[in-house]
Parts: structure tokens; C-alpha cells; sequence
């Protein structure tokens, strides 16, 4: 790509062409929107360089690598590593207060929601939602950062998340040392998890994962939250939902339009895992899945349909979906926070059964 910065504001401009030829092509019941209203609503803008200047206030707060007197109620420890010394890729590593060596935990590597578009690794809710997770499952967790959209897009999320991948199977084999807190981790007990985007990013990074030797490493199990996905045909939810509260279509249709090659549209297999592309003959390889979703939120179609979709090819699904509820429900509402750890636990401490055993459960 061009470098040269008199180039960014007709980069800038052209992004924004692009983006009105694909409003033009958007179905007729997103043309009762404006994407300036989308942009609002997401708290974003464009800078002339064709940037995103993004104004949602959702704070970002530092790790807590070692435990804190005015912070009695800390149940998990958290640090940022860098995972390469030649760019700012760093993950967030987390693992429980009270963590023995005796005891080897599970290696949940996490790609946090936004959309591809927005937050960060750091950023407060996804922060808290990690360090639960660790304490609760209890877990080691390796929270990816990894690069936003529309300056990065699509595969750069899913290279960076494929990176981490590689840098923890450096850390499985010693290469270069180690960090001292995988002395707790069970190398051949690892999980992907992700919520929203995250679990877009996860569901496509396991695909990857198969052209690659990472042993040591063995990932055992794909747990996907109320993933973001899409397609140009609507679903009969995301019609029902039209015009939701936090996830209305035409935000997402912005989204995808910031997130996905500059030559895509929504059924690239980006977003349409359906569609085919280069993908589906790698899809029969896949491990145990969990796939969670929620009735009320336009996107619940789209995770019906990939679970038809792995189960037609064989792979072990355990599916969850609740009645009510909303996109990011877990975020906001403890009770719902609670179920979701519980059901992820429990998927996580089954898988040594054959995979014959709840191949197509549902919970």
C-alpha cells in the first residue's frame, strides 16, 4: 500500500465512493438509514487520511500483574507481552490469584467483540470478562490484540490472531525462553474463544490452523458467543430485528463494509462461512465446537446456520441458544455472565469424551 501521505486523503476518499456504491447495493430495508446515522451510532468518523476517529468512551485500564492490598477482591493476575519484536502486537496473559504449578490449567487464547471496528484487548469489559474467566474456570488466558478495521482489514485480524497462535506454540517448545506463567499452563489442553467479531476471528483462525504443524499445541475445542457473521440474503431474525437496540442491520451492513476487503461483499467467506471459498474442505478437520446464541439478537440466525453447517460435515457440536436476550447480553447482565461461564466450563472440562459423545448436544 501506498505510504506516501499526500496519498491519504484520495485513499480517504475513495473509501468513501466505496462506500456509497455499496449502500446502493444494501437491500431496500436498510435504504430507511443513512450510514452518517450508522457512523453516530457507532461514535465514529472519518479523518481525512482516511482513518477512523473513534469516539465511544469505554475505558481501557491497565494489567494488574501482581496482586494489590486496595484491590482485596482481585481473583486473577493479568500482563501484557510482547509477541514480537518487530511490530506492537502484544497479548494480555491472565491466570487465576491462587494458581498452583502442581495444577496445569487450560490455555483459552480470546479475541475480544467490537466489530472489527472498535476496542481493544485492554478495554475494561472484555478485560473483566477474562480475568472471570481465568478465575472461574479456572484457566491461563491469552487475550489477543490485534489490528481494527477499516485501516487493517480483513485477514489482517485473523493473521494477527494466527500469529498469537504461533508465538504460544514458541512458548510451548521454549524457544527463546518462556514466560514464567505457563508454568501453569497445559499445552495440549488449548481452547479459541471468542464473543461477536472475536468469535468471527476464532471460527476462521481455527480453519487456518490446520495448514500449520503447532504441536506441541493441540486445540482441543472452539467456543464461538454470539458470532458476527453475515450474508447478502437476510435471515428471518435479522428481519424480525431489523432495527434493534445494539445490533441494528444497517450498522452491521456498515460494518462489514469497513471491515471486509475493498473488493468484497457480504457473502465473501469472510462473512458468509455458508458460501464456500477456500475454506470448506478444511471445515471436516475441525475440532469440538460451542456455539451460543440468543433469540433476541438479529444475529442468532447466523450461528443456526453454522451449526447446521459443522454438523453436516461431521464436526462435534454443542449448541446453546436462549430465549430473549440481546447482542452482548453477558457484558451487561450478571446473570446471563454466569450461565455463559457455566456452560463454557462445562464444555471445556468434557472434551475427554469420544467425540462421538454430545458430537450434537444441545444445552
Amino acid at each position: 500500500m501506498d505510504q506516501n501521505p499526500k496519498s491519504w486523503p484520495a485513499m480517504a476518499a475513495y473509501s468513501i465512493l466505496l462506500f456509497l456504491c455499496l449502500c446502493q447495493s444494501w437491500p431496500a430495508v436498510n435504504c430507511q438509514h443513512t450510514w452518517q446515522e450508522a457512523f453516530t451510532a457507532l461514535g465514529i468518523s472519518y479523518n481525512s487520511n482516511g482513518t477512523l476517529d473513534r469516539q465511544i468512551q469505554i475505558p481501557m485500564v491497565n494489567a494488574t500483574p501482581s496482586g494489590d492490598p486496595n484491590q482485596p477482591t482481585l481473583v486473577a493476575l493479568s500482563t501484557d507481552v510482547r509477541i514480537s519484536p518487530l511490530s506492537k502486537a502484544f497479548v494480555r496473559l491472565y491466570r487465576p490469584v491462587n494458581a498452583s504449578a502442581n495444577t496445569k490449567l487450560p490455555v483459552i487464547v480470546y479475541l475480544h467483540g467490537g466489530d472489527f471496528v472498535l476496542f481493544s484487548a485492554s478495554t475494561v469489559i472484555f478485560h473483566n470478562f477474562c480475568n472471570n474467566i481465568a478465575a472461574q474456570f479456572p484457566a491461563i488466558v491469552v487475550s489477543v490484540e490485534y489490528r481494527l478495521a477499516p485501516e487493517n482489514r480483513l485477514p489482517a485480524a485473523y493473521n494477527d490472531a494466527l500469529n498469537a497462535i504461533f508465538w504460544l506454540q514458541s512458548q510451548a517448545i521454549g524457544y527463546s525462553g518462556r514466560h514464567p506463567w505457563f508454568k501453569y499452563a497445559k499445552f495440549s489442553r488449548v481452547f479459541l474463544l471468542g464473543s461477536s467479531a472475536g468469535a468471527n476471528i476464532v471460527y476462521h483462525t481455527a480453519l487456518r490452523t490446520l495448514d500449520f504443524n503447532i504441536k506441541p499445541l493441540k486445540i482441543r475445542g472452539v467456543l464461538l458467543n454470539q458470532a458476527f457473521f453475515g450474508g447478502i440474503q437476510n435471515t428471518s431474525s435479522e428481519l424480525r430485528l431489523l432495527d434493534d437496540a445494539y445490533a441494528p442491520l444497517y450498522v452491521c451492513d456498515v460494518l462489514w463494509t469497513l471491515a471486509l476487503p475493498t473488493y468484497a461483499n457480504k457473502d465473501h467467506e469472510f462473512c458468509n462461512p455458508l458460501t464456500g471459498g477456500s475454506y470448506l474442505g478444511r471445515v471436516p478437520r475441525l475440532p469440538r465446537f460451542f456455539v451460543k446464541g440468543n433469540e433476541g439478537d438479529p444475529l442468532v440466525d447466523r450461528s443456526k446456520q453454522l451449526v447446521q453447517l459443522l454438523r453436516a460435515y461431521q464436526v462435534p457440536v454443542v449448541s446453546k441458544f436462549d430465549e430473549g436476550g440481546y447482542h452482548g447480553i453477558e457484558l451487561s447482565n450478571t446473570t446471563a455472565a454466569t450461565e455463559l461461564y457455566t456452560a463454557m466450563k462445562n464444555f471445556i472440562d468434557s472434551t475427554g469424551l469420544t467425540e462421538d459423545e454430545n458430537s450434537h448436544a444441545s444445552i
